[in-house]
């Protein structure tokens, strides 16, 4: 029987920590780390960076979340980022899950608020990461070039506190507030995920694989602050 460590650290079809382009980003991330709590820490930051978070990303296909293809495309939103980090981390040895929660975003553009009709976000996904024993929370979803744009200050990562999103912004404005948990997972609960945002967001139903990829995120938050 798989012991509980075991199963985190396994590759599943979304976490698929086993592929080349997933091995070859961790080490390349890594280079010269020697404790998993660098590694953990050196890998987030590539993750946040390295990815472009773009919510225009959101999509019902299933090969969109898989970790590997979100990394070639080096853009994705607060799930798929997470995925790719989940990998990164297993392909490490570090144990690594999902965890999920709706959130009430104060960061966004008028486009995307006109489409959402709403300022919280479904299924916000987020990586906990088994480091020396304890399970530490990290949030690689706004890289920090959008974070500067957007006037807010980027989620660090220590591999020691956890990375969550602050409730204010630079100016004393509320960012995010978590409003509701849906739990820890070893792999994507994609049917899971539909089914939430579906209920979030039911004027969207038959309408997200159009929203698919039209926008550019980065430059309506800059547009919207100029």
């Amino acid at each position: 029987m798989m012991n509980a460590k075991q199963t985190y650290l396994e590759a599943t079809y979304y976490i698929d920590c086993d592929t080349e382009a997933i091995t070859f980003f961790a080490r390349g991330a890594t280079e010269g780390a020697e404790s998993p709590k660098e590694k953990a820490v050196r890998l987030y930051y590539a993750v946040r960076d390295g990815i472009q978070y773009n919510p225009y990303a959101l999509t019902f296909s299933k090969e969109d979340y898989r970790a590997s293809g979100v990394l070639r495309k080096k853009e994705g939103f607060c799930v798929q980022k997470a995925v790719v980090l989940a990998a990164a981390a297993r392909a490490c040895d570090i144990p690594s899950r999902l965890g999920f929660a709706d959130v009430r975003n104060h960061l966004s553009s008028p486009r995307l608020r006109e489409i959402l009709q709403t300022d919280v976000f479904f299924f916000h996904g987020y990586v906990q990461l088994d480091i020396e024993g304890q399970w530490v929370k990290a949030t690689p979803a706004f890289d920090a070039a959008l974070c500067e744009k957007a006037g807010i200050l980027p989620l660090e990562f220590d591999g020691v506190h956890d990375s969550v999103f602050h409730p204010f912004d630079r100016q004393g404005k509320k960012h995010m507030e978590y409003l509701r948990d849906h739990g820890i997972f070893a792999d994507l609960p994609f049917e899971m995920m539909k089914n939430v945002i579906c209920a979030g967001y039911p004027h969207l139903a038959g309408y997200i694989e159009q929203v698919h990829g039209e926008g550019d995120f980065h430059s309506e938050v800059s547009s919207d602050l100029s």
